[in-house]
């Protein structure tokens, strides 16, 4: 997510600092992002000049202090978003924008560690990056209200429409998209139908571009488990993950990352 958020960001022009936790992982990330920007190019994308100038790779959040908004998109654990946002801000300038890539956590609940809660929102952008137009602009208890035009014209910026939500668990994307991805996971569970049946229902009836439960493959088995466990916690019974996923996830089988979920990814995609 944080490769695709870097893309989306420097194919339109800005200069983008990424920050990774080592440098084996910072080396990945700079191949990643150029790889990216070349499929751009090679699509026929409109790719801003000199991408590679404005593209800065390495592990140090001092990185940070020039940053005018810096965004985390670390995995969804509470703790460690926790430790990498309060990094990141004690990097940054005071005027700089902090926000998270959280696609479920409360934006309230990661204000409480900061120093500059004002300064903190939520921008849930959606994987594959490059492919989805669509970004959550979540709006904190504490978040100053010029932030929310300001990051709406980021969103703008980097070529997506952004949908501003207040905070609330799983905001509106995460909520709704984890209800159907769960339900579908039951109906595979009792045996109402097979994956490609259930996802063609709603491809073929609802339009969807994508059924749930390839869907699901695509985010990966282990976020989706991940937001339905905090959103359980939140909202109640209703969003308990089925054990059908919970089986999944602890064989390993996430979906399109590791080849193997609902669908198999070597003969199925």
């Amino acid at each position: 997510m944080g490769s695709g958020i870097a893309h989306a960001f420097l194919i339109t022009g800005s200069e983008v600092v990424v920050v990774e936790r080592d440098v084996p992982a910072a080396d990945a990330a700079l191949v990643r992002v150029r790889g990216a920007v070349a499929k751009s190019i090679d699509r026929g994308a409109d790719v801003a000049e000199g991408t590679d100038e404005r593209l800065d790779v390495g592990t140090d959040v001092a990185a940070f202090a020039e940053c005018s908004l810096v965004i985390e998109a670390v995995p969804e654990e509470p703790d460690l978003k926790v430790q990498s946002l309060q990094r990141a801000e004690a990097a940054m300038s005071p005027a700089a924008t902090l926000a998270t890539n959280t696609s479920s956590i409360s934006i309230d609940r990661l204000a409480k560690s900061l120093e500059r809660p004002e300064r903190f929102l939520g921008l849930h952008f959606f994987n594959p990056v490059p492919a989805s137009k669509l970004v959550e602009v979540v709006i904190g208890a504490a978040t100053r209200p010029q932030l929310r035009e300001i990051a709406q014209g980021w969103v703008r910026q980097v070529g997506k429409t952004p949908v501003t939500v207040t905070d609330s668990p799983g905001f509106a994307s995460s909520r709704l998209g984890v209800a159907l991805g769960l339900e579908a996971i039951r109906m595979l569970e009792e045996g109402v139908a097979s994956a490609a049946d259930i996802d063609a229902a709603m491809e073929l009836g609802y339009r969807h571009p994508a059924g749930p439960l390839r869907t699901t493959d695509i985010v990966g088995l282990d976020v989706r488990l991940g937001i339905a466990e905090e959103l359980a916690r939140e909202l109640g019974p209703r969003f308990e993950p089925p054990q059908l996923l919970r089986d999944m996830v602890a064989r390993g089988e996430l979906g399109r990352k590791t080849g193997r979920g609902f669908y198999d990814w070597g003969t199925d995609s």
